[in-house]
Formats: C-alpha cells, sequence, structure tokens
C-alpha cells in the first residue's frame, strides 16, 4: 500500500504547499495534478461540486502522483465517510470549534479501535494501489486528518483541539476567521487583531507539536509563513490562478491600448 508522502513530510517537521481546486472539472485537475504540488484539496464546502464528481478527482490526483484531499461540507461521520471510501486520502474539516467536534471528525475517518469508521468501497484501496484488506489494515496510518480553525472560540479552544490523537494538522482560513471576529457593529478586525489571532494558532500549534497551516495567495506570502513556523500552507487555487491570469493579460492589453492611444496625439 502507497505512503502518504505529506502525512510522513509534516510529521517530520518539513512544510508541504499545495492548492484549492473548487471547479470540479476533470481536465483541469488532472493539469493541476501534474504541476508539482505535493497536494490538492477538493473544496466540497464551497463549491457545487457533488460526490460523483469528487471521486473522479480523487482518482485523477491520485493516478498523477499527488495527494487528494477533500473539504468536507461539515465535520459529521457521513461526510467524512463518504470521501474516504471515494478515494480521498485524507480530509479538511471545516468550523472546528470545540474538542466535541473534534472528536466526532476524527472518529470518522478512523477504523475501529481507533474510531467509528465503517468498512466498505472500493475506490480508497484503488487509489492507494492496495488490496481492500491492505488498506482497512493501513489507513488509520495513512489517512491525514486536518482540523481547521476559523472562529474566536475555536483558537480559544486550540491547544485542548491541536493535541488530541488522531489530529495530523491544523488548517485557518483568514476570511472565515474574519468574519467569526467581527464585532456586533459588523465591522471586521483590523489587520494587526487578525495577525494577532493568527500567531495564537500558530504558538498553540507548536506548544503540542502539531503542525498548523493556512490560506495565502502569493509565493512571497508562503515564504514568510513557512519563515514563522507554518507547515501546511495551500496557496490559492485554480480559480483564482485562472482568473487572476486573465485579469494580468486584460490589464495588459489595456495599458498597451491606451498608450498607442495617446500616442497618435
Amino acid at each position: 500500500m502507497k505512503k502518504n508522502p505529506v502525512k510522513a513530510a509534516l510529521q517530520a517537521g518539513k512544510p508541504q504547499v499545495g492548492s484549492w481546486l473548487s471547479f470540479g472539472n476533470v481536465m483541469a485537475t488532472r493539469l493541476m495534478a501534474r504541476v508539482g504540488f505535493p497536494w490538492l484539496t477538493v473544496d466540497m464546502e464551497h463549491s457545487p461540486i457533488d460526490w460523483s464528481e469528487a471521486g473522479l478527482l480523487f482518482g485523477c490526483i491520485a493516478d498523477a502522483g499527488c495527494v487528494p484531499l477533500a473539504r468536507v461540507p461539515r465535520g459529521d461521520h457521513d461526510h467524512i465517510k463518504r470521501v474516504l471510501d471515494a478515494g480521498a486520502h485524507g480530509i479538511v474539516v471545516p468550523m472546528v470549534d470545540t474538542v466535541e467536534q473534534a472528536k466526532i471528525a476524527i472518529a470518522a475517518a478512523k477504523y475501529p479501535p481507533e474510531g467509528n469508521r465503517s468498512v466498505g468501497g472500493a475506490l480508497h484501496a484503488l487509489n492507494f494501489e492496495a488490496p481492500a484488506g491492505d488498506y482497512y489494515k493501513h489507513a488509520n496510518d495513512e489517512i491525514l486528518v486536518i482540523l481547521q480553525t476559523e472562529s474566536p472560540e475555536g483558537v480559544e479552544n486550540a491547544e485542548a483541539i491541536y493535541s488530541l490523537p488522531g489530529v495530523d494538522a491544523i488548517f485557518v482560513g483568514p476570511n472565515d476567521l474574519t468574519f467569526q471576529m467581527r464585532g456586533a457593529d459588523g465591522i471586521d478586525p483590523t489587520p494587526d487583531e487578525l495577525e494577532e489571532m493568527l500567531q495564537r494558532v500558530l504558538a498553540a500549534g507548536k506548544k503540542v507539536g502539531t503542525p498548523v497551516g493556512l490560506h495565502v495567495q502569493t509565493t512571497e506570502a508562503v515564504e514568510q509563513r513557512i519563515a514563522e513556523g507554518w507547515q501546511f500552507i495551500a496557496l490559492a487555487s485554480e480559480l483564482k490562478m485562472m482568473v487572476s491570469g486573465a485579469q494580468k493579460f486584460v490589464t495588459e492589453l489595456n495599458l498597451k491600448r491606451e498608450a498607442a492611444d495617446l500616442a497618435r496625439y
């Protein structure tokens, strides 16, 4: 059975920079899986990707030698079981605010006696290039369990959540954390206030020895966060890359046209 190189790298203290998939498109996923990212997360929380599409995407990613992860809509048994049975090599669980929520997600990702994941399916073993028996024997060791901290409550409970057995990494979505930090007046926190909250997450992870990560939009931000000690880092998404690239081309064309128009006078 194949090993999960991303899980092994995080355990060894090495940063892992991947990206996010929102399209649900097989062709785009096959291309993204071959550019060199060690992992790609299929976002099933904020995209219209359905279960059948997700299974195809996990297979495309795994066949390319990349690690397929899934952000589930919610951290319950049904969602986690379905993405793992469909061939994801790990889960990203949103809005984990309490120890109890974390325990439910962890248990759903582990076969007994460590958890309560039920036995069945075929794609999971196929994506690990293993017979079913080997998958059932080794899955608990290879499945990556990543919990998201996205609220002040989650930060308050950080040490207790991060120190739970079975938590492989923590991931922060800065946008959700910003929204959850809004006061009664609806005003966003200042950049300094958000950064202070992010640093509390980082400190908690370092204290208990659990890798932490976050979503960033530039390679400069990746380097900055790695230097600070963040390990599981998502860089943009295929959606962001496409739209930003297109906008850059349009801006360049408009500037050239404006320059040409001015040259006529």
